[in-house]
């Protein structure tokens, strides 16, 4: 975990919680660095509004969202599940996705066929994760891979064919390189802070405020 206070203030502290990412949420140097994180502090210090920033897993960050003890968690993009107990900000950054096939791989990935013609693959409990079991791809491997799977740090949607018997542990222990794969454009999503409703309702003008700074933080940077 990594904590960054802001100066102390009058207002209640917030607690936004985020996951490693290089390069929009990372630790360097014993600091958290990043686009997003930076974009995330502008926003909040043009408010006045003192905060923490705690890194760790993505599933955790999320569930301590839902059960409304912490008040947000970025950057994340809409899905059903998100929208159940959160509500997302204006866009902090935005990334292009694209799908990963192994080398020796022939697949139209656009098309119906497809979804049973390979094996498909993603970071748990993250929208594309949740993308590829919702629009029934055949999803395997779908535990929780951690900080070795590098392919899926670079984009939002990525898939393989594993042509190999391994075990429930090889993401674990193998690094996976996007550059190794044949790489397919899909499209440019946008991630956000998504705020839990409980705080938004305690404070029915806070996102309003946080968008306004967030979008000038950002035109500054032009």
């Amino acid at each position: 975990m990594m904590l960054l206070p802001a100066a102390a203030q009058a207002q209640e502290r917030i607690r936004l919680a985020t996951q490693s990412w290089p390069p929009f949420q990372m630790v360097e140097e014993g600091q958290l660095k990043g686009q997003a994180i930076e974009r995330v502090q502008c926003a909040l210090r043009e408010m006045g509004q003192p905060y923490e920033l705690h890194l760790m897993r993505w599933d955790r960050a999320q569930l301590l969202v839902e059960t409304n003890q912490f008040n947000g968690f970025f950057s994340g993009s809409p899905n059903s599940s998100r929208a159940r107990y959160a509500v997302p900000s204006a866009p902090v950054i935005s990334v292009p996705l694209s799908w990963y096939l192994a080398p020796n791989v022939e697949l139209d990935v656009t098309s119906e066929e497809a979804k049973d013609q390979a094996r498909y693959g993603a970071k748990f409990n993250t929208s594309k994760w949740l993308f590829l079991a919702k629009n029934g791809y055949n999803v395997v491997k779908n535990h929780r891979m951690q900080k070795h799977c590098y392919g899926c740090c670079v984009t939002v949607i990525w898939t393989w064919r594993w042509n190999m018997k391994t075990s429930s542990n090889w993401p674990w222990k193998i690094r996976v390189y996007p550059q190794r794969f044949k790489k397919i454009p899909y499209k440019v999503r946008d991630l956000s802070v998504h705020f839990s409703k409980t705080f938004l309702h305690q404070r029915p003008n806070f996102l309003n405020a946080f968008n306004a700074a967030l979008v000038q933080c950002i035109k500054s940077e032009s």
